[in-house]
């Protein structure tokens, strides 16, 4: 049996706030903000698209797996920051559009709270693996905000219509189990356990034929994105709409 993966060993007196770490053809991007539940300043934002082109290119590198350090998988944007001078306009392409536009597979290692724009980069990934400490929340309407990053058009095609709205009207939080039986997660394993089931998913993945592996990965996307446009149209249009009202920036 393979030693344990202990994602504090792996950023162990770093403080870089994206951590990566190798193992075999598996990429490990750790979230390295702890003391702030791994909330991403805007700064970590603009530079996640340079950590995913990287990837993309590293031809060592089959596939990649997103966690946090613990405590939590990431508590979106930070707010604090965003409250601290006046509108800024949004970081473009935002995490969860790059993550969407990966050419190799992303496998989100859920360890803790995911919420909000966190849970949005989570569900832009080619699937979800939680851990039994992990829980999952979005609370854009209880913060008086709008989803700029897909969660009106991916929450809806993983769970189910009814199911989001519960969780974007309510802002409740639901649990590792919960995520399992709605659809949202592939499977929940033990926290100590669940980077080493993602990076043995991930070598997995990196045996199979890579040529066969990135055209289906291709297709399976192309199937997805043509309801998905459609779906994140009808949000920038709500975004746009709520801009003007509030007359804010889009």
């Amino acid at each position: 049996m393979s030693p344990s993966i202990d994602v504090a060993e792996l950023v162990a007196g770093c403080k870089d706030p994206i951590v990566i770490a190798d193992r075999g053809p598996v990429r490990i991007i750790v979230i390295n903000r702890p003391l702030v539940r791994n909330a991403l300043t805007r700064q970590m934002r603009r530079d996640f698209g340079s950590y995913i082109a990287a990837l993309d290119a590293d031809a060592t590198v089959a596939v990649a797996v997103l966690t946090g350090m613990d405590p939590a998988f990431s508590a979106g944007v930070d707010l604090k920051e965003r409250a601290a001078g006046p509108p800024a306009p949004p970081v473009v392409p935002n995490p969860a559009e790059v993550l969407r536009a990966a050419h190799k597979p992303i496998i989100a290692a859920v360890n803790g709270a995911c919420v909000t724009g966190a849970l949005e980069m989570a569900l832009s990934c080619s699937f979800l693996v939680a851990s039994e400490r992990a829980c999952f929340a979005d609370t854009h309407a209880k913060l008086g905000m709008l989803p700029r990053w897909g969660q009106t058009a991916l929450l809806p095609r993983a769970i189910g219509v009814r199911r989001a709205r519960q969780l974007m009207l309510t802002g409740e939080v639901i649990n590792a189990r919960t995520g399992l039986e709605w659809g949202l997660v592939n499977e929940v394993v033990s926290s100590e356990g669940l980077l080493n089931r993602c990076v043995a998913i991930g070598v997995a993945i990196a045996g199979a034929d890579q040529e066969c592996a990135h055209l289906q990965l291709q297709a399976l996307r192309e199937i997805d994105a043509i309801p998905l446009e459609v779906g994140l149209e009808t949000e920038r249009r709500a975004l746009a709409q709520y801009a003007a009202a509030r007359r804010m920036p889009p």
